[in-house]
């Protein structure tokens, strides 16, 4: 096994809470089906709206109305914007503490996320506070690939091949973190060691282990 010298995070459902949490809340506010948003996401997953705007094909305006499309063929009535508000979610403050120890004790770190060109900054914020709040976490590493400017989207195996590239780092010397299953299975078929999130308490209990260090939960 090759030395591990570079831990690489999603941001959305690693670094903070699950938009699909937000969107669970949402649903049940409003009295659609459990996970409706992820059903409407699922189908064409890389030709739908939510793909399309990820990858910066559409604006905004574009998105709202395709995706109120896509949940009415569905049977339910559900604009894009109120699923954009959900998107930006609560900072786990045990991982930014993980993002300083890595960095301390010599660890190069990356970030690609499925974004949107929505919201104040990376992390898809609604308020300029909470903008320079991620924008102090996205400052913790060195690189950042952001699938609304890369123009492709996580689980294409070409934008973990790009973070490779920027870090000049082979894929076997790279922890992978995703709270998705199918955003891990590319970068572990390029052979890094990929951690599938459930939450922030097992995600470091397991970087700990294959790292031989502690995390504070």
């Amino acid at each position: 096994m090759a030395e591990i010298t570079h831990i690489i995070f999603d941001f959305g459902g690693v670094i903070t809470s699950s938009p699909f949490d937000a969107f669970n809340r949402m649903e049940a506010e409003r009295g659609l089906p459990h996970n409706f948003v992820r059903q409407v996401n699922a189908s064409n997953p890389d030709s739908n709206a939510w793909a399309k705007f990820e990858r910066a094909e559409i604006n905004g305006t574009a998105f709202d109305a395709l995706f109120a499309a896509e949940a009415e063929a569905l049977g339910h009535s559900l604009d894009g914007a109120s699923v954009l508000a959900c998107l930006s979610g609560d900072v786990r403050p045990a991982m930014v503490t993980a993002l300083d120890r890595l960095k301390e004790e010599g660890f190069g770190l990356g970030c690609i996320t499925n974004n949107v060109p929505a919201g104040k900054g990376a992390g898809m914020a609604g308020s300029a506070e909470k903008a320079a709040l991620l924008a102090d976490i996205f400052a913790r590493f060195d690189h950042v690939v952001e699938s609304s400017k890369a123009g492709i989207r996580k689980p294409d195996p070409r934008i973990y091949a790009m973070m490779c590239e920027a870090l000049s780092v082979p894929p076997e010397a790279c922890i992978y973190l995703d709270d998705l299953g199918i955003n891990c299975k590319p970068a572990a078929a390029m052979g890094m060691a990929a951690i599938k999130v459930s939450s922030g308490e097992q995600a470091l209990a397991e970087l700990g282990a294959l790292l031989g260090m502690e995390f504070a939960l």
